[in-house]
């Protein structure tokens, strides 16, 4: 069943006359007449009833022209549908993030997003720097916010925020009462570090600022999850590391600002370098809804 015989025949109902309908489609009559006749061999039954003083639907062609409604209507979604999502209005994005880019960054980003591209759908995924590359580089994520910049060439990044890194430790803890820190004194506390592999450039801010002010950091403890750093602080004399925006909506630990230096870290969003139309959405709304 073509769909030109299917425009025909809804043409003809439309109008309930021959010339007016060929009009329509900008057609020659013998050619409407062609179509209606092929379509209604095909479909078994008479569709149209015409004489030389009226035109009018069949009992058959009035329920036939329901369907073949739909039918074009379906046909049409599908074509915008199509185009939607080849111009980026439309698909599916997978997005991982850490969580300071999801206090700041994401939420007015994908605000702005849902207006702008209503048929978007982004699906969401926080993790860690490291696990968000191996998404990433594997085709499962689409775009990242890490802390850092990616260490491959395989990806594309710019920097969308820069804020510093903070103490977490316990109400018990002598820095409990502290207004802030010098990174210096931290020689003398046990630390709650993570794996390098998790989150590269947050560990090397901690490590590099330590080598920076010539002291030695006491590892004691070596956890990947921030929950489990925050339990632990709260429970045993132990530093913890934290980005402020995290340190801030944690319950539990208390925040120290560390200073002379303060340590900072940057938060890039990452991409692969061939970007798809979805992508290129986000990143053009990112830039509007910014600075964060």
């Amino acid at each position: 069943m073509e769909f030109r015989h299917l425009m025909s025949f809804l043409a003809i109902a439309d109008e309930l006359h021959f010339g007016r309908a060929a009009g329509k489609l900008h057609l020659a009559q013998p050619s409407l007449s062609q179509h209606l006749q092929r379509l209604e061999r095909e479909v078994g039954v008479k569709l149209v009833a015409r004489t030389s003083h009226e035109v009018r639907l069949t009992p058959a062609g009035v329920a036939f022209q329901i369907e073949a409604k739909r039918i074009l209507d379906q046909a049409n979604r599908a074509v915008q549908a199509a185009r939607d999502a080849a111009a980026g209005r439309a698909g599916t994005i997978n997005i991982g993030y850490n969580f300071p880019a999801g206090q700041r960054v994401l939420q007015p980003t994908l605000l702005r997003l849902n207006n702008t591209h209503p048929g978007l759908t982004a699906h969401l995924w926080e993790r860690r720097t490291g696990p968000q590359l191996k998404g990433l580089l594997s085709g499962e994520l689409d775009i990242g916010f890490i802390f850092g910049l990616p260490p491959t060439n395989d990806l594309r990044s710019r920097e969308v925020l820069r804020l510093p890194l903070v103490a977490v430790v316990g109400e018990q803890h002598d820095w409990a009462c502290r207004e802030q820190v010098a990174f210096r004194e931290l020689q003398h506390q046990a630390c709650v570090l993570f794996s390098r592999i998790q989150s590269p450039a947050m560990y090397d801010t901690i490590v590099t600022t330590a080598e920076r002010v010539r002291i030695n950091l006491r590892v004691a403890a070596e956890v990947d999850d921030p929950g489990a750093t925050a339990l632990m602080v709260t429970t045993r004399p132990l530093v913890g590391f934290a980005s402020v925006e995290r340190a801030r909506r944690t319950k539990g630990p208390i925040a120290i600002p560390l200073v002379d230096p303060v340590p900072m870290l940057s938060v890039h969003v990452v991409w692969r370098p061939h970007r798809s139309k979805v992508v290129d959405a986000l990143l053009d709304t990112l830039d509007e809804a910014g600075p964060f």
